[in-house]
């Protein structure tokens, strides 16, 4: 039984885990964290590992000065990137709970910071989304892999070293797919 089935049908709060074998260059070795899930809808969430090397104070002067100038940017997903989606969470490992919100206002941000000071503050340009059984489809093709945020991992790694570790904690026999080039000919 996998972490799906475990869970029922909604993912909200778990992670898709892009399959070594994903070739889609807006989701290869992306770990995408889901916000919303449902049958009628289909699923939202953002790619938490792949930062743009910018914060928020260098990409905008509203946000130059301030408690989120240091706020680093994510490829959040090929859905709307010309908008900045702000995401906050924070993992208490004394209780096992991941607490996250999703679409946040600065203000509530900046409050988050504020009342616990190891929330970790992202902002993504755009976001990932699917049609209703898109995802379902593609997770029968063996393209995601589903795991609850179950540890502190995601706010510690980043990039591809994320991934890696996703997929090494899931499905380590995996881990050999992780490195093959994308054109096997130019091995």
């Amino acid at each position: 039984m996998d972490f799906k089935e475990a869970m029922g049908d909604n993912l909200s709060g778990s992670l898709l885990i892009a399959h070594p074998s994903l070739v889609d260059p807006n989701f290869k070795h992306s770990v995408v964290l889901v916000s919303a899930d449902s049958p009628e809808d289909g699923t939202l969430g953002v790619v938490i590992n792949k930062p743009i090397g910018k914060t928020l104070g260098e990409q905008s002067i509203d946000f130059a000065i301030g408690t989120l100038a240091d706020v680093p940017i994510y490829m959040g997903g090929p859905v709307q990137t010309d908008q900045i989606l702000l995401a906050a969470w924070h993992w208490q490992p004394e209780v096992g709970i991941f607490r996250m919100h999703f679409g946040i206002s600065e203000d509530k941000a900046k409050e988050l910071i504020e009342i616990e000071p190891a929330t970790q503050v992202r902002a993504f340009m755009g976001y990932s989304g699917w049609g209703k059984g898109q995802l379902n489809h593609e997770r029968e093709q063996n393209a995601w892999l589903i795991s609850p945020v179950s540890d502190p991992s995601i706010q510690e790694v980043d990039g591809d070293d994320m991934w890696r570790e996703m997929i090494s904690k899931i499905q380590p026999e995996l881990l050999f797919l992780s490195d093959v080039p994308d054109d096997p000919s130019l091995n």
